[in-house]
């Protein structure tokens, strides 16, 4: 027996250094080419929950009420990637938008209305619940014709290899079912229990973690394929959160849509692509900002340039969800020793849909970089319930202006090559609209408003503690968490 085990373990084993040193898919972690596009062709769009001076819970959102309207307009072509789709709360008290069902909704009837539009919906396994439970919303958007592709994450590396060699050596062959198991629901209890393979899945720790969205459109510049980069989720327990989303109306689009196709391909499906009679009415025009589409790995590379290149008295603004990658951190204290003005908010990282989360790692980073540098200044968002969401980065230097945005935490998962994830990096020599709205943004939530609490002083939440700080470092390392 004691042979057995050994040769179990072994095995386990091999089946993790395979995961960890496998190549991700083709297709995947992508920089697409820098395109000069128009000022004009670029929205910034915010959704934003604050507290008025009584507590009282408020919230203003534009992004799902403009991609529904996207969805309106279309004529021809809808594609969208989006991670969390779907109706779960976990334990989270009060009400919520019910963004799941309107987004199904939105778009069966478009294909009803339309039914030449080519609609194509991309997600994650986690609105399955790995293979434990029936999407409703999925199986709607089935039968109304629109195609569904469900991502196969066995494809790509394993960031938690201590359970994911286990996972592909003894679970994975067994695939999952839908009939209802013996362990409570990990997403909301409402739902019915599930098996021990979809545990076993979920502990893996890794998604397509991405959320973007194709469609046609006119514009008073004529007929475009315009794309909505956030990182905004279509899911009910997530409608309150702070988010933020880029719309761009030209030429990253063919890398959008080329990256999707990666990803449908290795999960075994094709897709619809643009049709050519579409592609002979888009005109895509030229302008003065620099825009470029990332995936994966190449969102850390194109950050780690653009923090390496701060110089003295330039800035960066940070407004981001989870902060742990060890690159981006050293390089943060490279920027401050060289003079740069470095501005961090955080969300504090206590609320998760109803649950309390221990604080990691985000009050250990701030922690770590306050102790490296006092001149690094912090906030954190002052939630209640929800999430600070944004995952946003702003940079001013003395001849230019930068803005990076979309679906990636900065963090090893999100920007080491494990999840897949999309983001957009936009520059210029002067500012322009989105980028100043960006940077109204960042401002308003940094020093609060009259009457309405975004942000609060980093003592409110700081927790000095070398012995969770080895814990942040562990989990991070070795992938340990969901983070």
């Amino acid at each position: 027996m004691t042979n057995l085990i050994k040769l179990l373990i072994v095995v386990a084993i091999g089946f993790a250094l395979f995961g960890v040193f496998k190549s991700n898919p083709e297709g995947t972690s992508i920089a697409s080419e820098v395109y000069l596009v128009p000022a004009t062709g670029i929205t910034f769009l915010q959704d934003v929950t604050y507290v008025n001076q009584e507590g009282v819970r408020f919230s203003e959102q534009e992004i799902f009420d403009e991609l529904f309207n996207m969805i309106d307009k279309a004529e021809h072509y809808i594609l969208l990637d989006m991670f969390l789709f779907n109706d779960f709360l976990g334990s989270a008290p009060g009400s919520y938008r019910q963004l799941s069902r309107e987004l199904t909704d939105k778009l069966v009837a478009k294909k009803e209305t339309d039914p030449d539009v080519d609609i194509i919906f991309i997600t994650d396994p986690i609105n399955t619940i790995y293979g434990g439970y029936e999407s409703p919303y999925l199986n709607e958007l089935r039968e109304a014709g629109i195609e569904v592709v469900v991502t196969d994450l066995s494809q790509l590396k394993d960031s938690n290899p201590l359970v994911s060699g286990f996972w592909r050596a003894y679970f994975s062959w067994f695939g999952n079912s839908t009939k209802e198991g013996w362990l409570p629901n990990p997403f909301d209890g409402r739902l019915s229990d599930i098996g021990l393979r979809s545990y076993a899945a979920l502990l893996n720790f890794k998604a397509n973690h991405r959320k973007v969205f194709v469609a046609d459109r006119i514009t008073p510049q004529g007929l475009k394929l315009s794309t909505l980069v956030t990182s905004a989720n279509p899911h009910d327990g997530s409608s309150a959160h702070t988010n933020t989303a880029l719309i761009i109306d030209n030429f990253i689009w063919k890398d959008v849509v080329a990256t999707e196709v990666a990803v449908s391909s290795f999960s075994g499906q094709t897709i619809s692509e643009p049709s050519e009679e579409l592609l002979l009415q888009i005109t895509d025009n030229t302008g003065s900002v620099q825009a470029q589409l990332l995936t994966e790995e190449k969102i850390r590379d194109r950050l780690l340039t653009a923090i390496n290149r701060l110089e003295e008295n330039e800035s960066v603004d940070i407004a981001m969800f989870y902060l742990s990658d060890r690159k981006v951190i050293h390089a943060l204290k490279s920027a401050s020793d060289r003079g740069a003005n470095i501005r961090i908010l955080l969300d504090p990282n206590k609320d998760a849909f109803g649950r309390a989360k221990n604080g990691i790692p985000n009050r250990q980073v701030a922690f770590e970089l306050k102790d490296h540098s006092g001149l690094i200044d912090i906030r954190w968002c002052h939630t209640h319930g929800e999430q600070c969401h944004t995952k946003m980065v702003l940079f001013t230097y003395h001849n230019a202006y930068a803005l990076m945005l979309g679906s990636a935490n900065l963090t090893r998962r999100n920007i080491g090559g494990y999840n897949l994830e999309t983001n957009v990096y936009l520059e210029s020599e002067a500012p322009f609209s989105a980028l100043s709205e960006a940077k109204a943004y960042f401002e308003k939530v940094w020093n609060n408003e009259v009457g309405r609490i975004y942000s609060v002083d980093y003592q409110e939440y700081k927790e000095e503690s070398y012995a969770k700080s080895l814990l942040y470092r562990f989990m991070e390392d070795l992938g340990t968490s969901s983070f």
